[in-house]
């Protein structure tokens, strides 16, 4: 993906002001009878895997289109969507086509859905305050690859050494010291400094929020706050995954027996040659350890998106595909259940 396109769909992600999330329900459409009623049923449960809830199906009628209709209030706004079924197994709804391969991609469509609402009932502000041109600076700045191993650093060493590579000044309101033995799993090296700090700080309580001063724009790290922008740690895709990832959707011949779900997913991430990142946070607030989890999937021929997210599941985890300041991919993995 382009810098240019990158930017501005972080202007846009981030220009949203801060609401409760609505809910999204998905009624598929379609002709529901003889062998097509299978395929009803395939989508179903593929839907049900990605983690896609409130979805129902009914046999489309005359004048039938793509269309998200809100109800609701506008504290509670409820998205009710219709998709369309077609007759080359692709389901389309308003601004999107997706095929089942590709669930995670419809998933995060609805996820984007209930937290911004419709792209046309959108209104645009500043993020965190700043012009589009100082954002710009901002973001252009975080885009810059790490350029050292962080695994095995300190939180406060590599913030530190990150703040280096940077342009514009690296503002710690707050100590980032932890435990002497609360070091840094991942390796962040190549990934942009804006998800690398976004992601090293997250553990702590802490987040990224860039603000301007006199001075001019700065990168400020410190206490998150309920309710209050913070840069993300990475983006969705503008395009579909199968473009942004294609080896995710790639078959091959799978067999995992009877390992941890860390062990799991680190061989398939290298496969994939993606780096992963872990939401510390949400894994702690629910109980989950993948180095503690065993799984299995019996051997077939399958992409590596299916097995993955087989395997995640059965230890209560889930991926998703994001996109640093740079645009390079990279698999975030949380919870099954609301972080």
């Amino acid at each position: 993906m382009k810098a240019a396109s990158l930017l501005a769909l972080a202007l846009v992600f981030l220009a949203t002001p801060l609401r409760a999330a609505g809910r999204v329900e998905l009624e598929l459409v379609g002709d529901a009878q003889g062998g097509a009623a299978m395929g009803f049923q395939e989508w179903l449960q593929v839907l049900s895997r990605a983690g896609v809830k409130n979805v129902r199906i009914r046999t489309a009628e005359p004048g039938d289109k793509a269309k998200i209709d809100i109800q609701g209030t506008a504290e509670s706004p409820i998205y009710m969507v219709t998709g369309l079924l077609t007759g080359h197994d692709e389901l389309l709804v308003p601004g999107g086509r997706f095929k089942r391969s590709d669930a995670a991609g419809l998933a995060q469509w609805i996820k984007d859905l209930a937290a911004r609402g419709p792209a046309n009932h959108r209104e645009a502000r500043p993020a965190f305050g700043l012009t589009a041109k100082q954002f710009g600076e901002v973001h252009d700045d975080l885009a810059k690859p790490v350029t050292f191993s962080t695994v095995g650093m300190t939180r406060s060493e590599a913030a530190e050494k990150i703040g280096r590579q940077l342009a514009l000044p690296l503002q710690v309101t707050g100590d980032l010291t932890a435990a002497d033995d609360d070091k840094i799993a991942e390796e962040l090296s190549g990934l942009s400094c804006g998800t690398a700090l976004a992601c090293l700080v997250r553990p702590l309580g802490y987040a990224l929020v860039p603000r301007q001063t006199a001075q001019g724009p700065v990168h400020a790290v410190g206490r998150a706050q309920l309710d209050h922008e913070v840069w993300p740690i990475g983006w969705p895709p503008e395009k579909p995954l199968v473009q942004v990832a294609p080896a995710l959707f790639e078959f091959h011949d799978v067999n995992v027996q009877n390992v941890t779900a860390a062990k799991a997913l680190e061989a398939i991430a290298a496969r994939l040659k993606l780096p992963v990142l872990v939401d510390h946070n949400a894994l702690a607030r629910h109980g989950v350890d993948p180095a503690k989890a065993m799984v299995s999937l019996p051997q077939a021929r399958t992409t590596y998106s299916l097995a993955l997210r087989k395997l995640l599941f059965k230890a209560g985890l889930k991926f998703e595909v994001r996109l640093d300041e740079a645009g390079k991919p990279f698999l975030w993995v949380s919870t099954v259940k609301p972080v």
